[in-house]
């Protein structure tokens, strides 16, 4: 039978860092046990599993399963840039929709310590100073250089630029104290990278990668991986009361892809698709944005973050700078942002983050955040946006027991 309601009944991630003497597997299988075991469940229940590795070998699936338990069950092994985790999560959330399974399982997990700037690209093989059309994209030259860049901090810089242009008020000063926050959020957060509360002079002065994103203002590539378990809402009634009060509504799951737009076909729009995603799970979830007791986004880099405030409708069109300015987004502000310190602290493990900021959601919807606990949480976001372009926006809220 289908299932409307779906719970996320245990979920884990590991702490991420640097893991030179554990592979991919190793680290999945931490997280698969973990989740299994925070749900009071095993791999006997489950009727599914999804799993992302954006830059590793395929089949990492079934790598988890010897590893973790062969039962026989389907596994689906997903690629969906920086939205792989999260996509992983809507797999197995699908599956329990269309009533195939009532457990299901979804893992994420990356090893990028040291990989240095994602997205880099060369000139190719053979190229002169004359252009020449080749290959299936033969009457488009490469971008990078001439109309911009194609490297993540290129990228992502000209994001928040355009928005600063637009609007106003996006300094190089604005973008500095998003990250401030970010770091002065992650002292509270064990499983972060990175627990260094930095000074706003320390960040602006540190080495610029690209203009107006400073190392510290760019997401921590690092090794790490986060697993969960979702359960359809009839076989959660079956399940101890503990069980079921510990358990997570997932009230809005939504993926979205870019819808087409003429410009997007030379350099990506990571505003159009996430705004689409965040409207149709708000209107999923019957919740508005003012509802959100907190939420965790994509800072892959301070510039998006301010623009991903827009987008997710945290503030009016336009607004987003001063909605920072208001202290809104700090901790004890009216909608905490990244209260796990976002990508910028807590690292950006590619396909394990999606689930990683379910996490943290979850933890604090369950009153176990510890320290950095936003009382009486209720209701909270998490949000994810790969370039290419892939949005993944999951709405949660508090068991009702």
């Amino acid at each position: 039978m289908a299932s409307d309601d779906i719970y996320i009944l245990g979920i884990y991630m590991t702490k991420f860092g640097k893991y030179p003497d554990r592979d991919t597997v190793d680290l999945a299988a931490e997280a698969v046990m973990a989740a299994l075991a925070d749900g009071g469940v095993t791999m006997k229940d489950m009727g599914i599993l999804a799993a992302g590795c954006l830059m590793g070998q395929g089949g990492i699936g079934q790598q988890i399963q010897k590893q973790v338990g062969q039962t026989g069950i389907p596994v689906y092994n997903v690629s969906n840039a920086c939205a792989t985790g999260a996509t992983a999560l809507r797999t197995a959330i699908m599956a329990i929709k269309a009533g195939e399974c009532d457990m299901g399982l979804a893992v994420g997990v990356e090893k990028l310590a040291g990989v240095g700037l994602l997205g880099a690209s060369s000139a190719p093989k053979g190229a002169g100073k004359e252009w020449k059309a080749t290959g299936r994209y033969g009457s488009v030259a490469n971008t990078d250089g001439l109309i911009g860049t194609n490297n993540m901090p290129g990228t992502f810089a000209q994001v928040g630029m355009e928005y600063g242009h637009k609007y106003g008020g996006a300094t190089f000063e604005l973008f500095a104290k998003i990250s401030e926050k970010n770091h002065a959020h992650s002292t509270l957060n064990p499983l972060a990278a990175y627990n260094k509360r930095m000074t706003l002079d320390e960040i602006m002065n540190d080495i610029m990668i690209a203009y107006p994103n400073t190392r510290p203002m760019c997401s921590a590539n690092c090794d790490g991986a986060a697993a969960a378990v979702v359960v359809s809402g009839k076989k959660l009634k079956t399940l101890s009361l503990e069980q079921q009060r510990r358990a997570i509504k997932v009230s809005a799951s939504i993926l979205t892809s870019d819808p087409y737009q003429e410009a997007c076909q030379v350099l990506p729009d990571v505003n159009t698709l996430t705004r689409i995603a965040a409207t149709q799970a708000y209107e999923q979830a019957g919740v508005s944005p003012s509802d959100l007791d907190l939420v965790e986004l994509h800072d892959c880099f301070a510039t998006a973050e301010l623009v991903h405030y827009d987008n997710l409708m945290l503030c009016e069109e336009g607004g987003a700078v001063d909605f920072f300015n208001s202290g809104a987004t700090w901790r004890d502000g009216k909608t905490p942002v990244n209260v796990s310190g976002g990508l910028e602290s807590k690292g950006h493990p590619i396909a394990a983050t999606g689930i990683a900021n379910i996490w943290e959601v979850c933890h604090h919807l369950r009153g176990e955040a510890g320290p950095r606990q936003i009382e009486g949480a209720k209701v909270g976001l998490a949000h994810v946006i790969g370039l290419g372009s892939a949005c993944g926006v999951h709405i949660l809220e508090k068991s009702a027991l």
